[in-house]
């Protein structure tokens, strides 16, 4: 699969602001593939979409689009898609003339820009709407009629710079679901940016993790997850179990004890990480079957919306674990927590 947008070594330092926005960012967005720009505030997604579009000139680096180099290129000629957090639509036209505005500004006949708008309003599920003016939809409509006028530019490349943040919870969830069909039905080529976990997972093939203006990890959503290249990538994963030790034979030495690893694991300092949710959890201390299983002690309790977590001291260390809903779970309880090798990763300490 080729790579629809590569960045190579690009940074960024506006004036007079230290450090720089982004250093050294290599990045590769296959084709027909959704990407999700992931990290808090200030670590330089919405920067990199800037770029992208040719609304930032780059400090160093260069900016690919299917092997075509765009350093010189106008945003107007780069072929590029761009919706924003505010959908910034055409006040004056209505909803239909608002996707037709890539045709209309090519010479194209109003009567058949509006012919080819049309499969574009049906795939958000505005059809019915063409006629309005833009002022008199919600929210949501708006940013479906936004998304509807940047694919009927058939760009080369769709950029969304957190479209959904200003959406409630139900509304998102709504627009989650359309990107998803829309990437079924047309196989776009798609940038997020996001801070949000839970929305990166819902619509994104890949995670690309930034943190302070650099690129920490780019890889699948399950991979990302499960296999953080960092403690750092862990932790803007939601990540909350960090047990530093040694590894040995393919056994990592802790205050948790001993704890079987991939034999792959590199050997020496490393801190053992894994999803509080992917370990199994059960009462008493029964006899360990396998090495996988670690007697501990319920600390404390705490609740999370409709899920529980338990605080369980192993050793001298403490670990978080998601209760499973069907058992009762109090401080003080003896258990076992299950650590099986395919959820554990080893990274740098």
């Amino acid at each position: 699969m080729t790579s629809a947008i590569s960045l190579r070594q690009i940074s960024k330092q506006f004036v007079g602001s230290q450090p720089h926005a982004l250093t050294g960012v290599n990045l590769d967005v296959l084709t027909g593939t959704s990407t999700a720009l992931l990290g808090p505030s200030g670590s330089g997604k919405s920067t990199i979409l800037r770029i992208i579009a040719g609304l930032e000139d780059p400090s160093g680096g260069r900016v690919l689009l299917n092997g075509r180099d765009l350093t010189d290129v106008l945003p107007e000629k780069r072929n590029v898609g761009l919706v924003f957090q505010r959908p910034l639509l055409f006040p004056h036209l209505s909803v239909i003339d608002n996707v037709a505005f890539a045709d209309r500004a090519a010479g194209v006949s109003r009567q058949r820009a509006r012919e080819r708008a049309m499969p574009y309003l049906e795939m958000v599920q505005l059809a019915d709407l063409g006629g309005r003016g833009v002022g008199s939809l919600s929210g949501g409509q708006e940013q479906r009629v936004a998304i509807a006028r940047a694919l009927a530019a058939q760009p080369a490349i769709l950029l969304l710079d957190e479209p959904f943040s200003a959406l409630d919870a139900a509304l998102r969830q709504e627009m989650h679901e359309l990107l998803v069909r829309i990437q079924r039905e047309l196989s776009p080529t798609v940038l997020l940016v996001t801070h949000d976990r839970d929305e990166a997972t819902a619509v994104a093939d890949r995670i690309a993790v930034l943190e302070d203006g650099q690129l920490l990890q780019h890889d699948t959503v399950h991979r990302v997850y499960h296999r953080p290249a960092s403690v750092d990538v862990a932790r803007l994963m939601g990540g909350e179990n960090f047990i530093s030790g040694v590894v040995s034979d393919g056994i990592h030495y802790s205050q948790m004890g001993p704890v079987a690893v991939e034999d792959s694991t590199p050997e020496g300092a490393g801190v053992l990480v894994f999803r509080h949710e992917s370990a199994g959890l059960a009462l008493g201390h029964a006899p360990a079957t396998s090495d996988e299983e670690l007697p501990g002690t319920v600390l404390a309790t705490s609740r999370t919306g409709l899920r529980w977590r338990a605080t369980i001291r192993i050793g001298e260390a403490q670990l978080l674990v998601e209760v499973p809903g069907t058992l009762n779970v109090q401080v003080g309880d003896a258990v076992t927590v299950t650590l099986p090798r395919a959820i554990l990763s080893v990274v740098p300490a």
